[in-house]
Formats: C-alpha cells, sequence, structure tokens
C-alpha cells in the first residue's frame, strides 16, 4: 500500500482538491459524446425565477420571423431556430439571470421527424418541471404560402426534388400534432406585416398576462371558414338586411342595422344563450390552462349580420372580464 492510499478519505480528498484535480461532477456523457447535467432543470432556483416560454412555429413563409421580432420589440429574450433539445437548456439558463431573463421566445422549425420527437420530449420535461410555456402556431393558405415562395424565388425546404405545394404538404403533416397543440394559432393567409404584428401586440404587449383573451371575429361563408375559429358561429338563419334597399349600402356597425338584426325572432335568445354557453367553454378553458380563444361570426358576405353580432357578443365578454379584441375580416370586401 502506497503512502497516498495510507491517508484517510477526507486527507485524500483534500490532496485532490489542493492539488486542482477534477472532483466528481453530476454530469452524464450520451451515445453523441454530449455532456448532460443531471440536476433538475430548475433544481434551486425559486419558481417564481423561472420565465415564461413562448414556442414560435407554424408553416414555413407563414410569418415566425415576423412574430418572433414583434415579441423581441416587447422584451423578450427570442432565441431563433434553437434545436428541440436544448430547449430546456435555454429555460435553466434564464432562471439563474437573476430575473435578467424573465421571458424567453423560442423559434422551433421543425423539418425532420427527429427534430419533432426531440421538440415532444422536450415539451414533456418541461411540463414535468411545471414550467409555464405557450405554443403560438403560424398558419397559412396552400395558395398564400405558394405565392409567398414564388415572389422571393426560393424553394421550400421539405419539397426536396418536387413542387413547392409538395413541401408545403409535407409540412403541414408533420405540424399537425404540435397545431393541434398550440394555445394561440393565427392563420396570415390575408395579414400583411403590419397586420400580424398588431395581433402579437395584442396577444403579449400588456404588462399583466389576463386569465382569458377572446378574439370575436366576422367573417362571411363566401369567402372561406378562418382557419385559426376555434368556435364558429352561423347568423345566417336570420334574415338578410341586404335585401333591404335602405339598410344595404351600411354594414353591421350601423345602429339601424344592428336594431333590424336583433329585432328578428331568435335573435336576442341567441345572443344569450350562446353567451351563456361561451362562460361554460371559457370556464373549461382556464381550467385547461388555454389563455387564447378565437370565435368566429359568420353570414354570408361578412357585412351585416356577422358584425352586428359580433360587437354584441364582444361587448358581453369584455362586461365579463375576459379581454376581447374584435376583428371584422371580410367587411369592406364586396
Amino acid at each position: 500500500m502506497t503512502e497516498q492510499e495510507k491517508q484517510p478519505t477526507a486527507d485524500r480528498d483534500r490532496t485532490h482538491k489542493e492539488a486542482g484535480e477534477d472532483q466528481p461532477s453530476q454530469e452524464t456523457v450520451q451515445d453523441d459524446g454530449a455532456q448532460v447535467s443531471t440536476d433538475s432543470t430548475t433544481a434551486g432556483v425559486p419558481e417564481a425565477a423561472i420565465p415564461e416560454l413562448v414556442i414560435i412555429s407554424g408553416m414555413s413563409g407563414a410569418g415566425r420571423s415576423t412574430a418572433a421580432k414583434c415579441l423581441e420589440d416587447l422584451g423578450w429574450f427570442v432565441v431563433d431556430n434553437l434545436p428541440p433539445a436544448l430547449i430546456p437548456t435555454m429555460v435553466e439558463l434564464g432562471a439563474r439571470s437573476q430575473g435578467n431573463v424573465a421571458r424567453i421566445a423560442v423559434v422551433v422549425d421543425v423539418r425532420g421527424r427527429r427534430f419533432f420527437d426531440n421538440l415532444r420530449e422536450s415539451l414533456a420535461d418541461l411540463e414535468s418541471k411545471h414550467v409555464t410555456r405557450r405554443i403560438v402556431f403560424l398558419e397559412s393558405s396552400d395558395e398564400a404560402l405558394v405565392r409567398r415562395f414564388e415572389s422571393v424565388r426560393r424553394p421550400h425546404p421539405l419539397q426536396g426534388d418536387g413542387r413547392i405545394v409538395d413541401g408545403i404538404d409535407a409540412e403541414r403533416e408533420l405540424l399537425r400534432e404540435l397545431r393541434g397543440d398550440a394555445d394561440l394559432v393565427i392563420d396570415t393567409s390575408s395579414l400583411n406585416v403590419h397586420e400580424l404584428r398588431a395581433k402579437m401586440d395584442a396577444q403579449f404587449a400588456g404588462e399583466e398576462e389576463p386569465e382569458l383573451r377572446a378574439t370575436v371575429m366576422s367573417f362571411g361563408f363566401k369567402y372561406g371558414l378562418p382557419v385559426d375559429a376555434d368556435l364558429v358561429a352561423d347568423m345566417r338563419f336570420l334574415p338578410n338586411p341586404h335585401w333591404i334597399p335602405e339598410l344595404r349600402p351600411f354594414n353591421g356597425l350601423n345602429e339601424e342595422v344592428s336594431a333590424y338584426v336583433f329585432n328578428q325572432p331568435g335573435a336576442k335568445e341567441f345572443l344569450d344563450r350562446y353567451a351563456e354557453l361561451l362562460r361554460l367553454i371559457a370556464a373549461g378553458y382556464r381550467r385547461e390552462g388555454k389563455r387564447y380563444v378565437t370565435i368566429a361570426i359568420g353570414c354570408t358576405g361578412g357585412k351585416h349580420r356577422s358584425v352586428a353580432t359580433a360587437e354584441k357578443l364582444a361587448a358581453r365578454l369584455a362586461a365579463e372580464g375576459v379581454e376581447t379584441v374584435v376583428v371584422h375580416r371580410d367587411m369592406g370586401r364586396e
């Protein structure tokens, strides 16, 4: 036995430390050689210090970069194209920043099955550690995406040797599950950059996060259903003011048009019962942690009945403490 082996354990440890030798660490080595800490992501960090997390994803060409830039302008710490496996590490670093990084936004570009699996694992990891996270999904129609890619003369990242629409189809299928998990879906098909920024501002600019935010959107069925709608109501069971010559030039914001709509049999009853139904749904959304809901109110052209109803419904929701934004998607398109 050597002299060093005869030393008591504490003395040997002190000898190693004084000599600058590495002490055992709490790290393991993965198959690819990367070292990963075995500590809990937020171990020893007060819960209040854990940053808010927003994950921005969606279709290529739908406006992810614009949405990220908007959050950056609002003071969020934004990381673009971060590998999903590193999201928990990013949250840990933010938690240890002593409050300097209180809100983190991560842009995730899902382009492969393994990439997507890593994202699912990271989201499950964050959920197990009670990290508050929200997913914003940017959606757009095939026609709008094709037009955007053609205008910049760039291929879709997943089209390979095929057409742009082939890449869009592949990406849409890959993202189907993530879209279903999203807290907020924004359809950018008919939005310009400024309108998208306005939508992001409306959702994230407030200093205090409300319990629930609602977008009440009027639309015309002849222009298609809003793809980002959570709930859809059809007002075509009411007579159309379009066929009243003195009302035809106006829209649902006009008091006479609104009065005509709500003097029809069933109109007020519908509003009362639908508002009651929304109270029930809103309570469930809150329990499930859903913070955003888009309620679409439709009529034939999106000018009279849907506009008047959307305004009345939004006023009801606002009176009940739901932060509400009203959007008249198709008004003025005729």
